[in-house]
């Protein structure tokens, strides 16, 4: 080993510079080295993060925290289905630092020949290099659909497109915004990728993307496939969590809605049990579309629906209740060119950990369910809070 491949070799090896090498390759060489063992570093940090949840939205922002921070962009989001059964993929709320009103209107269809190209293909492109790659192949009569996709992720000042691709499934696109410029000394733009960055993107990717495929599993065992809304155990399970937690913090209330459809039985005898299906999918949309993303809505047999609302005290989480409810004595319900009026009952029910340390996530529905019949024994189609005079109630009506 010669003399300077030996200086080389102890720089290395103690992960400092050696005061005997004055070559500045040697240095060079070094410095690269400490780079690369830090951004190792970083990529293990960021693969237990996204081990950590299997909750999707919690998922999501992970995967989008690290590459801000990793890549240096300004922005970042991925387009995914929003159902198992969607047709499109989708940016939704999957975004951080766009400067956009709503992803919703941000879309990009499942037979798109962009989305058949990053599937096929994968690897990482800019906006302009898919554009070249895909009018090079593709017939006339798709190069247009091409464009408008290409320039939908341009309206975003998109400076990266990156396929997450698992088991040859496309589980998502994930795209970057504006690159931060930092000032290289090559003289590279801000929106310059140097290949090492792009293979570095590429094990993000591939990170991310199993990752988003478990949780995705997750997501599909515990959503009901009639309504989308989760299924009863994972309620409590979450449920449990989000109060496990507000003890330790002592200082978020959650509460607990719990919703029945009135006199549901003579849907199902009058018109049918497709009429039935109609009108459960129905108000678990309206349910759905009035809550926010870090509340969740379930079914919980039945015609029956719990809703998890979290940092809520008892007020606005009458008033949310108030609001579904009327929302859907209002909604027109029509199955089969016919107008059927629907109704809901529901109760409301509190957890303050300064005061209910004691009480276990079946307690806390419980009183939202003793609530919910004193609202059936009183007329229907009313909200009631769990007050003591309610928990302590004993009587329950006929359905």
């Amino acid at each position: 080993m010669g003399t300077n491949n030996r200086l080389m070799f102890n720089d290395i090896s103690f992960g400092k510079p050696n005061p005997d090498c004055d070559n500045l390759a040697c240095k060079g060489y070094v410095d690269v080295c400490e780079k690369r063992i830090y951004d190792l570093q970083q990529l293990l940090e960021v693969a237990q993060m996204l081990c950590s949840t299997l909750e999707f939205k919690r998922l999501i922002q992970s995967v989008l925290d690290s590459c801000t921070a990793q890549f240096l962009v300004l922005s970042a989001g991925v387009f995914l289905r929003d159902t198992i059964d969607s047709d499109s993929f989708n940016l939704g709320g999957n975004y951080t630092g766009f400067d956009i009103e709503s992803g919703d209107k941000f879309k990009i269809h499942e037979d798109s020949p962009l989305i058949e190209f990053l599937e096929k293909n994968g690897g990482v492109y800019s906006p302009a290099e898919l554009r070249g790659k895909l009018m090079a192949f593709l017939p006339e009569r798709e190069r247009a659909d091409a464009e408008n996709d290409i320039c939908l992720l341009e309206s975003l000042s998109t400076s990266l497109v990156v396929p997450l691709i698992q088991s040859g499934h496309l589980e998502g696109v994930l795209v970057f915004g504006e690159k931060i410029d930092i000032g290289t000394d090559g003289g590279e733009s801000s929106g310059y990728y140097s290949e090492y960055d792009k293979e570095q993107i590429l094990v993000m990717s591939s990170l991310a993307a199993i990752a988003i495929n478990n949780a995705a599993l997750v997501e599909r065992s515990s959503t009901d496939m009639m309504t989308h809304l989760k299924f009863k155990f994972y309620f409590f399970n979450i449920l449990s969590d989000k109060m496990n937690l507000a003890v330790r913090g002592g200082e978020s209330k959650i509460c607990v809605l719990m919703f029945d459809i009135d006199f549901f039985k003579k849907f199902n005898d009058n018109y049918g049990h497709a009429c039935g299906d109609y009108v459960l999918q129905t108000v678990a949309s309206i349910i759905r579309s009035n809550i926010r993303d870090t509340d969740m809505a379930s079914r919980y047999g039945g015609e029956e629906f719990t809703v998890m609302l979290d940092r809520t005290g008892g007020e606005e989480a009458m008033n949310v209740a108030e609001r579904i409810r009327k929302k859907i004595e209002e909604y027109d319900f029509c199955y089969d060119g016919m107008n059927v009026r629907v109704t809901i009952s529901a109760g409301v029910a509190e957890f303050n950990p300064a005061r209910d340390g004691g009480i276990s996530p079946k307690m806390l529905v419980d009183s939202a369910d003793k609530a919910l019949y004193m609202s059936k024994r009183n007329g229907r189609n009313r909200v009631t809070f769990a007050d003591s005079s309610v928990i302590d109630a004993d009587s329950q009506p006929e359905r």
